[in-house]
């Protein structure tokens, strides 16, 4: 523990960590994947910012995440740790600016592809979780390109729902729709942080 995390602790300020983790999947069995996100993106955008309702999409992604280990090609994750709430949310809303920003991962409505005899399937998603939290997580303010390190921090964030502990939550992934490809190209382009696990 630093020096300024104990005088922050002395003079009872709350601790923020602000994390982003980032998940690359390849493969064609990957594309059903897609179908979950876009359910769960619907809800979080119905849900109006409810905590409890972007928690349990938080929860589903995560869990999904998890099956689809087999599937992961690589990672990346980023964060700090803040004491103060204004300049967690200021850290919370760059992250979510720098998200919607990648290639892709705007949800848009589906565009019409009744014209089409096939949609192609897509071979790479990148999955982008941000997050802000109360306390100390030692699985999430740690390297993530690891497969073990990788699998702790989505079950952290699945425990972090449960006690409530969560102040912010965005879930933003590319391509953001079936139909969509993200390319060998485009994922370097578009994420060139992401480590090979």
């Amino acid at each position: 523990m630093g020096l300024r995390d104990r005088f922050s602790q002395i003079s009872g300020q709350t601790r923020f960590v602000v994390c982003r983790i980032f998940v690359h999947l390849s493969g064609r069995e990957v594309a059903p994947l897609l179908g979950v996100l876009n359910q769960t993106a619907r809800k979080a955008i119905n849900s109006e910012g409810d905590m409890q309702v972007l928690g349990e999409q938080l929860v589903q992604v995560c869990e999904s995440l998890l099956e689809y280990e087999t599937f992961w090609q690589s990672a990346a994750n980023e964060g700090d740790v803040l004491w103060d709430e204004g300049d967690a949310g200021d850290y919370v809303n760059e992250l979510f600016t720098d998200s919607a920003g990648r290639y892709g991962s705007e949800i848009g409505s589906a565009p019409n592809r009744s014209e089409d005899f096939a949609i192609p399937v897509t071979q790479n998603v990148v999955v982008m979780l941000t997050v802000a939290c109360e306390g100390e997580v030692p699985e999430l303010e740690d390297n993530l390109a690891d497969i073990t390190a990788l699998k702790s921090g989505l079950k952290a964030l699945v425990n972090l729902n449960y006690r409530g502990t969560l102040r912010a939550i965005q879930i933003h992934f590319s391509p953001a729709q079936l139909g969509d490809e993200l390319t060998s190209d485009q994922l370097i382009e578009s994420f060139p942080e992401l480590i090979p696990l």
